[in-house]
């Protein structure tokens, strides 16, 4: 029996593993088998090869091993899950913050127009800052300037008109400002 297991023990691993996908447990599985068939010489009638019915007993023990481990549940990650089944599980993995990119460039945003801002006379920058810097809504912003909702309304409209026009003045003469720095001959053409 050593003899027959020791020839064909690669084969019994490979049958083992075709059921276990795993290497260490289609090694336990062999092991099993040669023990039950140490235990079980008796039954061996000859009426086929030793190696056949070693094969039969390492593919039973495989499929014993498969069944003793816990079910896995596999689900869709695009699988409505939840009691309403509003959400999928790629939602509820998936990270809705903003990217340190995006933070970035949003502080960079409110920057700059904190520096517009800082140029509009003291009620467009009032109600600009509130309404749009700060979020507040138009009745939020009336109350603490004291003023009527139509009157933010208005320093509102009549801030955001000054604040585009000196974004399109600073680009304008950042463009400006390029257009001049490249036509410049360089340093080494001197």
């Amino acid at each position: 029996m050593n003899q027959a297991f020791s020839r064909c023990r690669a084969s019994f691993v490979r049958s083992a593993y075709r059921f276990l996908n795993n290497a260490a447990d289609a090694e336990d599985a062999v092991q099993d088998a040669l023990l039950l068939a140490y235990k079980h010489i008796g039954q061996f009638r000859g009426q086929a090869q030793m190696s056949t019915w070693l094969t039969a007993i390492v593919s039973n023990s495989a499929r014993m091993q498969l069944r003793k481990r816990p079910r896995q549940i596999h689900m869709s990650l695009d699988e409505p899950i939840g009691e309403e089944q509003g959400h999928t599980m790629s939602e509820q993995l998936s990270d809705c913050r903003p990217s340190p990119e995006d933070e970035c460039q949003s502080s960079e945003f409110r920057a700059r127009m904190e520096e517009l801002a800082a140029q509009l006379s003291p009620p467009l920058r009032k109600a600009f800052q509130l309404r749009d810097l700060d979020g507040l809504t138009t009745s939020e912003a009336a109350h603490i300037l004291g003023v009527a909702d139509g009157t933010v309304k208005a320093q509102l409209a009549r801030a955001r008109v000054k604040v585009r026009r000196l974004m399109r003045r600073a680009s304008g003469s950042q463009r400006h400002a390029r257009r001049i720095y490249t036509t410049l001959p360089s340093m080494s053409e001197k």
